[in-house]
């Protein structure tokens, strides 16, 4: 009897085992499981378990099966198209190129293309009167009406100028290009004044000698210069400027401007407003009295520092009136300021 009550005692602890998981023979020895092993996971009941599964069947799919959301966009443009119908999909209106309330021609039809006759160069001073006094000048008017996002690089290089060399630093350097370029424009005068021919020496300050070697190249296809550092007032628009240089380049008559520069400048777009500039003064040069002939092109020179071949950028007569329109609204901006 003994014998058997200790067999039974056997087989309800393995019971016990298997019960909890553990393959038989896990366990050499049981000694330690009470004969009362009948415990039983209570199974939780879930306040879901009464949900009516089959009515609700996709919702509750769609809930249990992801931690996150389910819709996608494409999901989300589906459900809009069922309910609102298919979007219309179009281009965005193209903007049309904005135009002066008052295109004032270029040219002037009282003027012809005059031939060259050797003479003295015109050289007319710019003179503040009480007629002229409140005739803004071209490079107010730019500077008045420069673009926000022109305004906004300048300002930063100005800032980073000053970080690097102080409120006194910063203003001697602005005061040292300025020289630099009256210098230069000196120069510049001088070899188209003196009758020495430019292919011989030249004295210059030393501080522009490397400028003028820049400018070297572009200096021998000039020819016929008519006007040097002359004033230019457009009688019908009201405003005046002072072109550096009026003469032949490459058998073209242009308005010529003289830049310096510290950063190479090889494209058109790299010298910001100096096209709409010069289509300024070719335009008040057309206009004024003082000249019997009117101009078509221009030239920008950049001219650099280190002697480095300077950089031409010729704007004949179809390139300069994209940049004359733009000039005309410029000014219609400075009025209405």
């Amino acid at each position: 009897m003994a014998i058997t009550m200790q067999v039974l005692k056997l087989l309800i602890q393995c019971k016990c085992v298997r019960s909890m998981g553990f393959p038989s023979g896990q366990f050499s020895r049981v000694d330690n499981f009470s004969t009362g092993c009948q415990w039983r996971a209570r199974k939780k009941v879930s306040q879901y378990s009464t949900v009516d599964t089959d009515r609700y069947s996709s919702l509750v799919r769609e809930v249990l099966s992801s931690k996150t959301s389910s819709q996608t966009p494409e999901s989300i443009e589906n459900e809009d198209c069922q309910l609102y119908g298919p979007v219309i999909r179009s281009r965005p209106p193209s903007q049309q190129p904005k135009l002066p309330k008052n295109l004032h021609p270029l040219l002037n039809e009282a003027k012809g293309q005059s031939e060259y006759v050797p003479g003295p160069l015109a050289r007319i001073t710019l003179q503040r009167d009480s007629n002229n006094a409140s005739i803004p000048s071209v490079t107010r008017i730019l500077q008045k009406t420069m673009p926000p996002d022109q305004a906004f690089y300048l300002e930063r290089w100005k800032r980073r100028m000053i970080a690097e060399l102080g409120e006194e630093g910063f203003r001697e350097y602005s005061l040292n290009l300025f020289r630099q370029g009256k210098l230069f424009h000196a120069a510049i005068e001088d070899t188209f004044t003196q009758e020495i021919p430019f292919k011989e020496e030249h004295e210059c300050p030393a501080e522009v000698s490397g400028y003028i070697e820049s400018v070297s190249n572009v200096l021998n296809d000039i020819t016929g210069v008519r006007a040097i550092e002359s004033a230019v007032n457009h009688s019908a628009l009201h405003y005046l400027g002072i072109v550096d240089c009026v003469a032949q380049y490459r058998g073209s008559l242009c308005v010529i401007d003289w830049k310096t520069s510290e950063k190479p400048k090889p494209s058109l777009r790299h010298t910001y407003d100096n096209p709409l500039q010069v289509a300024a003064y070719i335009g008040a040069l057309n206009s004024d009295h003082n000249y019997n002939y009117q101009v078509e092109n221009g030239l920008i020179v950049v001219a650099y520092k280190d002697g480095s071949p300077a950089h031409t950028h010729f704007l004949n007569s179809e390139k300069i009136m994209p940049f004359w329109e733009k000039w005309l609204l410029r000014l219609e901006e400075y009025a209405e300021k």
